[in-house]
């Protein structure tokens, strides 16, 4: 999937979710060391840690992604460490205390073979007693097949404004939610253009989360269903796991 051309609706649609910010940032204090994000889009999470003086490795395979998220770096006049590579073949060369994948970034590994890869170099990575943090939405979906606007409008300097019309389509067999974007723009000048992307995502369940955690050598993970702690129920939008690797299976990347 090509998220160069989701760059710049992702970073409009996004920046401004707070939600996960102080969760990570939390974990993140308790760290002594560099901290490594996985699928740091635009920065902001990235951002967010290096504010606050967190060492942190921004891993991201886009490079439109992080070309804005330097664009935010300046914009903000910090210095962000971002690196190319994707989850399933990166090779830092050293381990990490914290290794974090917010906002949904386990969701674009599709098969399970993937997701084993992943969190098996994930693994690798972790420094002894290190903690790998993720979160996954819980799958619950709005009205598939029709095309919607959830109230996103987006106000630019130059006086366009730009509406975010969205379609969804399930495969349950296969567990993918396909999300199709309708960006439509209006110029000062009146014109109208519209723009169309397509980003499909591999949803999960808590247990299968679990299941595969095991597969890779993690331990059993504490799981809640909001970045307050809270537990996970019925009604909760959102899965929080925190793993560690299992006994004498920790990393070993900066021996």
């Amino acid at each position: 999937m090509n998220y160069d051309d989701l760059a710049a609706i992702y970073d409009q649609q996004y920046d401004s979710y707070r939600s996960d910010l102080h969760f990570y940032a939390g974990l993140a204090g308790g760290v002594g060391g560099r901290v490594l994000e996985l699928g740091a889009g635009t920065g902001r999470v990235t951002a967010f840690l290096t504010r606050r003086g967190v060492p942190v490795v921004g891993l991201e395979p886009s490079r439109e992604m992080r070309a804005r998220a330097q664009a935010r770096s300046e914009r903000e006049g910090l210095s962000l460490n971002l690196v190319a590579g994707d989850m399933q073949s990166f090779a830092l060369g050293e381990s990490f205390g914290l290794i974090i994948a917010p906002f949904n970034a386990l969701m674009h590994l599709y098969a399970p073979s993937e997701q084993l890869q992943a969190l098996e170099n994930i693994r690798a990575h972790l420094a002894p007693g290190g903690t790998f943090a993720f979160d996954l939405y819980v799958p619950r979906f709005g009205a598939l097949g029709t095309l919607r606007h959830e109230g996103e409008t987006f106000h630019a300097p130059d006086g366009s404004r730009t509406d975010l019309f969205l379609l969804q389509r399930h495969d349950p067999p296969r567990q993918l939610i396909t999300t199709e974007y309708f960006v439509d723009t209006a110029l000062p000048t009146g014109e109208l253009r519209r723009t169309f992307h397509t980003l499909t995502q591999r949803y999960y369940t808590r247990f299968e989360v679990e299941w595969l955690l095991r597969c890779a050598g993690f331990g059993a993970p504490r799981v809640t269903g909001s970045f307050q702690g809270g537990p996970l129920t019925e009604g909760s939008e959102v899965m929080i796991f925190q793993a560690q690797a299992s006994a004498g299976r920790g990393g070993s990347q900066g021996l």
